[in-house]
C-alpha cells in the first residue's frame, strides 16, 4: 500500500458554493452527472467553467466495476423523458460542447443505445450549434445497437478501454478488451467520417509495453482521440492503487501516441474522457 499521494496528485480545494449553485441547477432538472456519482476529481474544476459530464439511464449500473464507485444493482426502467431534460438543461447551462454518458444497462436489449440516440436528437433541436460527446457503454457488443448511436451523428462517439487486458479480470472483470475494442471498430465501419475516442487509467499495475499494446490496438481501430490518466481510488471498496505515475512519463505516453497517429492525445495525471473533451475538436480544427 502507498504510503502517500505524491504532490502532483493533490486536488486543489473545492468552492463548496459553486458545487451547491450546479447541483441545484441539475436537480432541477432530475439528472445525474458522473462527475458526482463516479466521485471525479475533477468535479470542482468542472463545476466552475459551467459544465458537466450527463450520466444518462438512471444512476445505478448492472455492472461492479472493481475501478468505479458508481452504483451498482438493479436498476429502474429508463425515463422516457431523460433525453428531453439534458437538452434543456445543456441549453440551460449554455454549453457549446455536450458530453453524456450513462451507467451500463445489461438488463436492456439495445444496452440503451436509443436513449443516447435521442439525447442526442434533442439537443440538436434545442442546441443546434452545440457538439455532442457520447461516452458509451459496449451495447452487447452489436453492431445494430452501435449503429442506432452513429446514425444519431453525435461529434464524438467514445468507449473506454479503461486498462490492459491482462488486468481485466482486476479492474474489468463483467467486460472484455476484445469486445469493447470491437465497438470502436464498428463505429468506422458504419461510419468512417465519426470521431472516436478511448480512454485508459494507469497505476492499476500495467507495464509501459503493456500501455503501447493498448495504444496500438486503438490504432488498428483507427481510433482518433485518446485520453491517458491516473487512477485514483474513488471508495474503500474498490481496487488499491498500484502505482503512481509520475507526470513525465504522462508526457512520455503522449509523446508515443501521437507518433502512432492519434488526432489528439490528452495525457496526465487528472485527465479523464470527459475532461476539458471539447480541446480535442478544437486542436483538429486550429
Amino acid at each position: 500500500m502507498l504510503a502517500k499521494m505524491p504532490p502532483w496528485i493533490r486536488v486543489k480545494g473545492v468552492d463548496e458554493k459553486v458545487l451547491s449553485t450546479m447541483k441545484e441547477k441539475l436537480d432541477t432538472f432530475n439528472l445525474h452527472t458522473v462527475c458526482e456519482s463516479a466521485t471525479c476529481p475533477n468535479v470542482g474544476s468542472c463545476f466552475k467553467r459551467g459544465t458537466a459530464t450527463f450520466m444518462i439511464l438512471g444512476d445505478t449500473c448492472t455492472r461492479n466495476c472493481g475501478f468505479c464507485s458508481v452504483k451498482h444493482g438493479t436498476p429502474a426502467s429508463p425515463d422516457p423523458d431523460e433525453p428531453r431534460r439534458v437538452a434543456e438543461a445543456a441549453r440551460e447551462l449554455n454549453l457549446h460542447h455536450v458530453v453524456i454518458t450513462s451507467v451500463t444497462r445489461d438488463d436492456l436489449k439495445d444496452g440503451g443505445a436509443s436513449a443516447f440516440a435521442d439525447t442526442v436528437r434533442w439537443i440538436n433541436q434545442l442546441l443546434p450549434d452545440a457538439t455532442t460527446d457520447l461516452l458509451i457503454p459496449d451495447l452487447h457488443g452489436l453492431k445494430k445497437n452501435v449503429a442506432t448511436v452513429a446514425e444519431a451523428r453525435p461529434d464524438i462517439l467514445a468507449h473506454n478501454l479503461e486498462t490492459v487486458p491482462r488486468l481485466y479480470p482486476l479492474a474489468r472483470k463483467q467486460a472484455d478488451y476484445r469486445k469493447s475494442l470491437s465497438v470502436l471498430k464498428m463505429v468506422k465501419e458504419i461510419n468512417p467520417e465519426m470521431h472516436t475516442k478511448s480512454g485508459i487509467m494507469v497505476g492499476l499495475g500495467e507495464t509501459f509495453n503493456e500501455v503501447l499494446e493498448v495504444l496500438e490496438d486503438l490504432r488498428g481501430v483507427d481510433c482518433d482521440f485518446l485520453t491517458i490518466g491516473q487512477y485514483l481510488k474513488p471508495a474503500a471498496e474498490n481496487i488499491a492503487v498500484h502505482e503512481f505515475i509520475h507526470p513525465e512519463m504522462f508526457e512520455r505516453f503522449k509523446d508515443v501516441g501521437e507518433e502512432m497517429g492519434f488526432r489528439y492525445v490528452a495525457s496526465a495525471p487528472f485527465v479523464r474522457s470527459s475532461f476539458h473533451a471539447e480541446e480535442a475538436l478544437q486542436h483538429i480544427k486550429s
